[in-house]
């Protein structure tokens, strides 16, 4: 019997969503565990190499990075969310680490302080849209009609730009019409909506003005 998979996160990291929403859409059972990772407990210091999460205890083993979390978690509950063709899944790792740079991106855009701050950060981020517009099939999914896990890995970017875009008034797919209509098909997709706490939009609200930086002087009233 297999052990089972408990992840350690904090609420608002969309790396660990991305290892949720594969668990989701198998079926697998698993825990979560919230850590505050501005005050980390001792013995998630000892199990993350990186001092990062997302992390994965799979017994008494521990996985990091969420790109080799997701895979595995793939690998172990068939059938593969990647593509059959080599070049295909090869192409799909390398845009689903195109991802995870998206996401450090928005980090910034969050963090920023001002209107200059914004938009040194914000172009770059619609540029990198353009590419992925480039590159999508144009159906329901990155590949075509199957969900994958290229899906999974971009469906927790798309909900922070959705979300930002709702509450500052700020848009981001507007020149990008398969990838707003890629993120209106995943957003309202179980699996993904059931990959985030309850609250998290009000969590995510409140963190855009606790940054107390450009972004949230454009916060709805």
């Amino acid at each position: 019997m297999s052990p089972k998979l408990e992840l350690i996160s904090f609420k608002l990291c969309p790396f660990v969503q991305r290892a949720v929403i594969v668990l989701n859409e198998k079926g697998v059972d698993f825990d979560v565990t919230y850590i505050d990772l501005k005050n980390p407990p001792v013995w998630f210091k000892e199990i993350s190499p990186l001092g990062q999460v997302p992390v994965l205890k799979v017994g008494d083993e521990v996985l990091f990075e969420s790109s080799v979390i997701q895979e595995y978690v793939d690998e172990v509950n068939p059938p593969s969310l990647h593509p059959e063709n080599a070049l295909k899944k090869a192409k799909n790792r390398a845009w689903i680490s195109f991802a995870g740079d998206l996401n450090m991106l928005v980090f910034k855009m969050i963090q920023s302080k001002d209107k200059a701050g914004f938009d040194k950060v914000y172009q770059p981020i619609l540029a990198k849209l353009m590419q992925i517009e480039a590159e999508h099939s144009g159906k329901d999914f990155f590949n075509g009609g199957k969900f994958a896990l290229i899906d999974a890995a971009y469906a927790p970017l798309l909900m922070r730009l959705d979300l930002v875009s709702n509450l500052c008034d700020i848009a981001f797919l507007s020149s990008t019409p398969k990838m707003k209509s890629w993120s209106h098909k995943l957003l309202a997709m179980d699996c993904i909506k059931k990959s985030v706490v309850d609250d998290f939009k009000q969590i995510f609200t409140g963190m855009l003005g606790n940054v107390n930086g450009y972004l949230a002087t454009k916060l709805s009233k």
